[in-house]
C-alpha cells in the first residue's frame, strides 16, 4: 500500500476520534458551567457561549502559525503536538475548580489545536495529482462523522458517570490520536525553503495571490453558512413540530441529516474534482447550497427540514474538499502548510461569524429571514467564485 493511502487511513481514523472527543464537550458545556457554582440562568448561558466561541477565535489566531511550523519541521510532529496538547488540556477541564479556570482551559485549547490541519497539509503534499481529490474528500468526512456521533456520547456518559467524566474520556480518546499517529503516520520530510520565511516573504512566494483570497474568503463563507443554522434549529423545530416531546431528538436528527449527506457525497464530489476540475464541482455545489437554503424557510413540519438539509450536505460534500484541492494546486509545497493554515483560521472565524449572524438574525428579523441571508451569501460568493476562480482556471 503506498504512504499516502496508510496515513489517509490513519489521519481519518484519528480525526474521527478527534471529532468525537471534541463534539462530545459542546452540548454539556451549560451543565458543566452549572456543576461549577453558576446557578442564574443567563449567566450559564453568556459563559456557556464564551467558553464556546473563544476556542475558534484564539484557533484562528494560531492556525496560520501551526501551519508555519509544519512547514519547517514536518507535518507529523504537529499532529503529535497537536494530540497530546488537546489530550492534556482537556482532561484538565475535568479538574477546573471553577468557570473561569474552564474558560482559561478553553483558550489554552485554541492555541494549541492544529490537529486538522496539519493531517489535511501531510495528505495533499504527499499524494499524487490524480488522487488528491479523493483523499481529500475522504478525510474531510472524518470530523463529521465523530462530530455526528460524539454528542451522543458524552450525554451517554454524562448520564452513567457524571459530568466531569465526559472531559476525561475526551481527553482519553485524544491520547488514542496520539500514540495511533506515533506509531503508524509516516513521513518523510525534507524543508524545501532553508531560510525562515516572514509573514510577508510567505505573501510574496504566492504566485496566485487572488485565487488565495477568493479560496480562503470562500472557506470562510462555506463555514458561515453551517453555523448560522446551529444556533436556531431546536428554536426552529420546536415552532415547526406539533409533538413536543420529542424535540431534542428531532432536533438531533435534522442536525445530523447535513453531516450523514456530507460523508456519502464528500469521497464521491472529491473523485469526480480528480476527473473534471475542483472549480467546476465547487461553482455548481454552491448554487446549489445557495438555493437549497430557500425553501428551508418555507417548510411546514420537522421531515421537510430535515430532507432538504439532506440535500444541503451532498452539496456542502463538494466544498471544502474543493478548497483544499485548489489550495494544494496553486500552492508551492514549502509553503502549503502556512496556507492550510491561512484557509483553516478563515473557517474558524466563519464558526464565530455565522454563529453570531445566525442568533442576531433571527432575534431581529425572525429565524426565516436567516435562511435567507445564508442563501444571499451563498450566491453572492458563487458569483465572485465564477468571475475571479472559474473564468480564470477555465
Amino acid at each position: 500500500m503506498k504512504m499516502w493511502k496508510k496515513n489517509l487511513l490513519v489521519c481519518w481514523f484519528s480525526m474521527f476520534v478527534t471529532g468525537i472527543g471534541m463534539s462530545q464537550i459542546a452540548p454539556i458545556m451549560p451543565l458543566y458551567i452549572k456543576h461549577l457554582g453558576i446557578s442564574n440562568t443567563s449567566s450559564i448561558s453568556q459563559l456557556s457561549g464564551i467558553a464556546f466561541g473563544s476556542t475558534f477565535v484564539i484557533s484562528a489566531i494560531f492556525a496560520p502559525i501551526w501551519g508555519s511550523a509544519a512547514d519547517k519541521f514536518g507535518r507529523k510532529p504537529m499532529l503529535l503536538r497537536a494530540s497530546l496538547g488537546m489530550a492534556l488540556v482537556i482532561a484538565s477541564m475535568g479538574l477546573a475548580s471553577n468557570v473561569y479556570v474552564l474558560i482559561g482551559l478553553r483558550l489554552l485549547q485554541g492555541a494549541i489545536t492544529g490537529y486538522g490541519t496539519a493531517c489535511t497539509t501531510l495528505i495533499a503534499t504527499q499524494t499524487d495529482k490524480e488522487h488528491a481529490g479523493y483523499a481529500l474528500g475522504t478525510l474531510s468526512t472524518a470530523n463529521i462523522a465523530g462530530s455526528l456521533i460524539g454528542p451522543s456520547i458524552g450525554g451517554l456518559i454524562e448520564e452513567l458517570f457524571g459530568v466531569k467524566y465526559v472531559f476525561f474520556i475526551t481527553g482519553g480518546l485524544l491520547l488514542i490520536a496520539f500514540i495511533t499517529t506515533l506509531l503508524f503516520v509516516k513521513e518523510s520530510f525534507v524543508r524545501e525553503d532553508r531560510k525562515i520565511l516572514t509573514a510577508k516573504e510567505v505573501w510574496s512566494s504566492i504566485p496566485e495571490k487572488s485565487l488565495t483570497i477568493v479560496l480562503s474568503v470562500t472557506f470562510l463563507i462555506i463555514t458561515m453558512a453551517l453555523y448560522t443554522i446551529e444556533p436556531i434549529v431546536t428554536v426552529y423545530v420546536t415552532q415547526l413540530s406539533k409533538n413536543t416531546s420529542h424535540i431534542a431528538l428531532i432536533s438531533g436528527l435534522v442536525f445530523s441529516a447535513s453531516g450523514l449527506a456530507n460523508i456519502i457525497a464528500a469521497p464521491r464530489l472529491g473523485k469526480l474534482s480528480d476527473k473534471i476540475g475542483a472549480h467546476k464541482v465547487m461553482l455548481i455545489a454552491l448554487i446549489a447550497a445557495g438555493l437549497i437554503y430557500i425553501p428551508q424557510a418555507f417548510v411546514k413540519n420537522p421531515w421537510q427540514l430535515m430532507i432538504l438539509r439532506f440535500l444541503l450536505g451532498l452539496t456542502l460534500g463538494g466544498l471544502n474538499p474543493s478548497v483544499n484541492i485548489l489550495v494544494k494546486k496553486i500552492t508551492p509545497t514549502s509553503i502549503t502548510g502556512r496556507i492550510f493554515g491561512f484557509t483553516t483560521s478563515a473557517g474558524y472565524f466563519g464558526v464565530f461569524a455565522g454563529s453570531v449572524l445566525g442568533g442576531q438574525v433571527a432575534a431581529r428579523l425572525g429565524i426565516s429571514c436567516v435562511f435567507f441571508v445564508t442563501s444571499a451569501l451563498l450566491l453572492l460568493n458563487a458569483v465572485w467564485v465564477y468571475f475571479r476562480l472559474y473564468k480564470k482556471l477555465t
